[in-house]
């Protein structure tokens, strides 16, 4: 039933049969709670393949490695950072203010046997000692996120935000009061959206032209 799923997922990704079956547990019950909780625009819910879990996996080879500490900004219904922790990454804190959906990812941890830190609050209220990598996936505008993000960043963080068309104009904004530096690299998912990666992350101002990889 999921054979063209699995095909989907490794014409961009490696993914093993082993993370595979952990993926369509997650994706059962995704339509499951669906039905009842709004944790997908509806409109997305009959590609979610695409829409969610690819585009979620598309962080993966950006990561510096699995062995590291992931925090995922406004985690909703676990894209991408549960993904990423079915998928290997050691360490991930999902931040997410909505119990409801916070239900639901403890429910994905249980059936797929993922470890993961559920924070149970608004970002503002979290802090954690170590992060490698931040992430967050249609959360709020860039300046915003930086400044979600600041807190949590250390010289060695990078922050992976999937974005869509209008990115530019996002950078630019932050630019106006963020210094980083940032790789522009294009979606496998949106033909007009991109991930942008961005490390050194510092207040202030700074004249910055992105990179494309």
């Amino acid at each position: 039933m999921h054979e063209d799923a699995f095909q989907l997922l490794n014409r961009h990704v490696n993914v093993s049969r082993g993370t595979f079956d952990r993926l369509i547990a997650y994706y059962d019950l995704l339509v499951k709670w669906q039905a009842k909780v709004n944790l997908v625009g509806p409109d997305t819910i009959g590609d979610a393949w695409s829409r969610h879990f690819l585009d979620s996996l598309q962080l993966l080879p950006l990561l510096p490695s699995l062995d590291i500490t992931l925090m995922d900004i406004g985690s909703g219904a676990g894209f991408p950072g549960m993904v990423l922790a079915v998928c290997g990454v050691r360490d991930v804190h999902l931040v997410e203010s909505d119990q409801k959906k916070i239900i639901f990812l403890r429910e994905v941890s249980r059936v797929t046997d993922t470890k993961v830190t559920l924070h149970a609050k608004r970002v503002e209220h979290v802090k954690h000692e170590k992060v490698d990598v931040i992430t967050s996936r249609a959360c709020s505008d860039l300046d915003t996120l930086l400044t979600y993000s600041s807190p949590n960043v250390s010289h060695e963080t990078i922050c992976l935000f999937p974005k869509g068309r209008n990115y530019t104009t996002e950078v630019n904004d932050a630019l106006k009061h963020w210094q980083f530096e940032h790789i522009v690299v294009p979606s496998v998912t949106d033909t007009q959206g991109v991930v942008l990666k961005i490390k050194d992350l510092r207040r202030g101002y700074e004249s910055n032209e992105s990179k494309r990889n």
